[in-house]
């Protein structure tokens, strides 16, 4: 029977806003696989710059070819909402294949000779361009149930407002439930179910709907609808370009200033996504009656150049010194009155911007629509050319123009190239075409005078709004959250470290001596009147001068070596994050010592903070790269610039290390607890020579006692003979270290001393010493008492305060949850003292004559270690 296409457009019409609800389905699924995908595959890849360049391309690259291919291989006889079903069933079916299928990939990939861009790229490529590309391919199919009219374009952007309505949803239940309470599989089977329904409900609809497609011939556009059709095409290419770019650079500067966790990233790309898709809403609805939808997009494009010059006043002019201290949001309010907070900062700054990028694409639809092309290839075409855009934005803008030119330049460029898509975009409405009256006159007069001086007008904005881009504060960098609190004790300018003369300086003043901004992180140096050096990461103190963070950072280096079974037999040191080299400087004393590997994400650590500290580290990294070892006091040092999970991770079986300490930044920052897991640490206990130690860094600080327990327990899982050094004063805890050995062995005070006392060892001593680890009143033995009075408990001793603890999985990642949840809360020192509510003196552990016992065991005692019966429950 044949189908009358007017009563087709009225039963189609009244489905419409079902698809709405299909499309919301789909952007929530779609945004929930999202986050779990690159999680697992930065486990398996890495997450450095290198590797989160490659999954983005690659995860919108699939995009966008599902969006050229299906219309070109889908016939238009085919029910548009049939081909939707599919689609999304394709979609659940491969995220579980991805979810089952990763593990024996992973495999392949550590056994795979070489892991460089061309390795990860193919791991990626085969785990993201099928689902992604069925994704892409989705909004294509579903527009060929409307018309290319201006009503039929219109509904086309609704459905692209309501896929980000429901990528918003995602990602905030995504980050703030399903991965915080549960884990990457059962959020993986939610969105996966999701689509299930999607599909049912949208073969539901097309049983019930009559469809009539244009089964004529589709006419050849003409030179001028063709040259019309590309200017759009690179206008919102350019749009992409910008859109994913602020992304990167805002993310970047944001998650400084709220807290670079988990819940700061779903909040940041949730205010985005909301803003695009009200901006996409309100296109729509310009689309349907804008008599000439190019010359609104070319404006929407010249408004985004003001919108992104007030997110760049906003980011360094604006939210810095607004008066927000987070540490009284601990109490009754919780961390959730913050997070309001942070999504209004974020709203301020993001909305204006995303909203214009929102309403662009609609705007772009209706500007290449024609009444006789295939909507599915008209919206595939106009989608690929915005996500080949966003490709090119994420990569240049993460990979090369903030490391090179810095988040200043960064956003300068992001106006440009809005101003530059804006004036094509207008340019390309201008008819030089002339008229019978004008035949025969000068081409001069072909173009309004008035035209040119609006644009020497547009030019002269642009200009001015590119100037007005300043630096961010280095306070940002150096304090992040906290800048607010020392705005005011800071020195506006950077200032040259040989400069500073702190007899003449300001005690209470702050400066910095240096601030860059890498690939994966941005860090500062900063120094003290006082003479005091910090280094600064993720907008915090990661390492410094001062007597606590030096007492801390050589712990980790000798009690490294000196647990290790024969300790003068130490030879290979791997120290996973460089920091201030403090630790790696340690190893350097130890003549055993032969080979030292310093892994660290970020090149301008190794490269430019460490050296910095040349007299704190014994100068071990100055000059050192991969490609440049160096022979350091006789030792070969290296520095590979890689994720230390990755690094470890495909290491060949045969490689050991008698020593491998890991200092990496803040478990709450997005990403570290990827180290923290039990995963991680038995690929580091594989990789231990008989007899080997394992360190790790823990904070008591910015810690709750969910998120101490599960690091904790995490770390006993694996060495079940683990132990806990504290960095305390007094009983008030600051930070700690946990011990692991390959395989449990006694600790011989007398033997250790007396290697300490031997001629070889006396810089190790005086090292020691410097820290405060050697008695004056007891020379000959106070170095191995002081140092191991630091003791504060052992696994053994701990199953019961741990009993409880979440364990930190590669499946669930759960302690970025937890840590991230309560970063701003002070209960370090409750933190200690329940700890040590379980202390036992180890004689387990200790051995030698009875002075050495005694005498440490009355350390143990004048620092606050009693044997008392601990609480019935942890």
């Amino acid at each position: 029977m044949k189908i009358n296409p007017a009563e087709c457009d009225r039963a189609c019409r009244r489905l419409l806003p079902w698809l709405l609800l299909l499309f919301f389905g789909s952007g929530f699924a779609a945004l929930v696989y999202e986050v779990v995908w690159l999680q697992l595959l930065e486990l398996v890849i890495g997450s450095s710059g290198v590797s989160l360049g490659i999954l983005l391309g690659t995860f919108m690259g699939g995009m966008c070819l599902g969006s050229l291919l299906l219309p070109r291989h889908i016939s238009q006889s085919v029910h548009p909402l049939r081909v939707y079903a599919l689609l999304e069933l394709g979609i659940g079916l491969c995220a579980i294949i991805v979810l089952f299928g990763l593990p024996p990939l992973a495999g392949l990939y550590e056994s795979f000779y070489g892991h460089g861009v061309f390795a990860r790229a193919l791991v990626a490529a085969i785990c993201l361009i099928p689902p992604t590309a069925l994704m892409g391919a989705t909004l294509p199919a579903a527009a060929r149930f409307v018309r290319s009219t201006p009503e039929g374009v219109s509904w086309m952007g609704f459905f692209y407002g309501a896929n980000i309505a429901g990528a918003v949803a995602g990602c905030f239940l995504s980050g703030f439930v399903l991965l915080r309470i549960f884990d990457m599989p059962v959020a993986t089977y939610a969105a996966a179910t999701l689509n299930l329904l999607v599909a049912a409900f949208a073969m539901m609809l097309s049983r019930g709907s009559a469809y009539a497609h244009n089964s004529g011939d589709v006419k050849p556009a003409s030179i001028a609808q063709s040259s019309g059709r590309f200017f759009v095409y690179l206008a919102i290419a350019l749009s992409g370009l910008s859109a994913l770019g602020a992304e990167v650079v805002w993310t970047r500067l944001l998650s400084l200033l709220l807290g670079a966790t988990v819940y700061t990233f779903s909040i940041i790309l949730a205010v985005f996504l909301f803003g695009m898709g009200i901006g996409s809403a309100a296109g729509s609805l310009m689309a349907r009656v804008s008599p000439n939808p190019r010359i609104s997009l070319g404006v929407c494009q010249m408004l985004l150049t003001g919108a992104i010059a007030w997110a760049a006043f906003v980011i360094s002019q604006s939210l810095p010194y607004w008066p927000v201290n987070p540490g009284i949001y601990t109490g009754d309010l919780g961390p959730w009155f913050l997070f309001q907070l942070d999504i209004l900062r974020t709203a301020w700054m993001v909305l204006p911007a995303a909203m214009l990028w929102g309403a662009s694409f609609p705007l772009a639809i209706a500007a290449t629509a024609a009444s006789d092309r295939d909507p599915g290839r008209m919206v595939g075409a106009v989608y690929a050319a915005n996500t080949a855009g966003a490709i090119l934005g994420s990569l240049a803008f993460s990979m090369v123009v903030v490391p090179q030119f810095g988040s200043q330049w960064a956003q300068r460029i992001l106006i440009i190239a809005a101003a530059v898509s804006g004036i094509l975009m207008l340019a390309s409405t201008v008819s030089f075409k002339p008229s019978g009256r004008e035949i025969g006159k000068s081409s001069r007069a072909l173009v309004p005078y008035s035209g040119l001086a609006w644009t020497i007008v547009a030019l002269l904005v642009i200009a001015f709004l590119v100037h007005t881009v300043s630096r961010i504060p280095w306070v940002m960098v150096a304090w992040g959250r906290f800048s607010a609190n020392y705005m005011a004790q800071a020195e506006p300018e950077l200032i040259s470290e040989n400069a500073l003369k702190p007899d003449v300086k300001s005690p209470s003043r702050w400066y910095c001596t240096y601030l860059g901004e890498g690939m994966n992180i941005s860090v500062a140096v900063t120094r003290s009147a006082a003479g005091a050096r910090f280094f600064h990461g993720a907008g915090k103190v990661q390492a410094s001068s001062q007597p606590r963070d030096m007492r801390l950072q050589r712990m980790l280096g000798h009690l490294s070596v000196l647990t290790c079974r024969n300790p003068e037999k130490v030879e290979n040191v791997l120290v996973i994050a460089c920091g201030a080299g403090v630790t790696a400087g340690t190893f350097v004393l130890y003549p055993g010592v032969r080979r030292i590997v310093i892994c660290d994400i970020e090149p301008l650590v190794p490269q430019v903070v460490a050296p910095m500290f040349g007299r704190e580290n014994y100068h071990v990294v100055d000059g050192v790269s991969r490609q440049n070892p160096r022979i350091v006091n006789g030792k070969e040092v290296t520095v590979v610039y890689d994720d230390g999970r990755h690094y470890v991770r495909t290491l060949p079986d045969d490689v050991k290390f008698d020593v491998i300490t890991s200092d990496p930044v803040d478990p709450w920052v997005k990403g570290s607890a990827a180290l923290n897991t039990i995963e991680f640490y038995e690929m580091c206990k594989k990789h231990l020579a008989p007899g080997g130690v394992m360190s790790l860094w823990i904070p008591l600080y910015e810690s709750s006692m969910a998120s101490s327990k599960s690091m904790i327990a995490t770390f006993f899982r694996v060495f079940k003979d683990g132990m806990i050094f504290s960095n305390d004063e007094h009983l008030e805890g600051y930070d700690a270290m946990l011990l692991g050995r390959a395989s449990p062995a006694q600790i011989d005070l007398d033997r250790t001393q007396q290697l300490l006392n031997h001629p070889e060892y006396q810089p190790v001593r005086q090292s020691l010493e410097e820290v405060g680890f050697g008695r004056t009143e007891d020379p000959e033995h106070g170095n191995v008492v002081d140092l191991f009075a630091t003791f504060a408990g052992q696994a053994s001793d701990l199953g019961a305060w741990t009993e409880k603890a979440q364990i930190n999985r590669d499946k669930n990642l759960r302690l970025q949850y937890l840590s991230g949840m309560w970063l701003n809360s002070y209960l370090g020192t409750r933190i200690f003292q329940s700890i040590l509510c379980y202390y036992r003196f180890p004689d387990n552990i200790f051995v030698g004559p009875d002075l050495y016992l005694n005498s440490l065991k009355m350390a143990l005692a004048q620092g606050g270690r009693r044997e008392i019966a601990p609480p019935a429950s942890p």
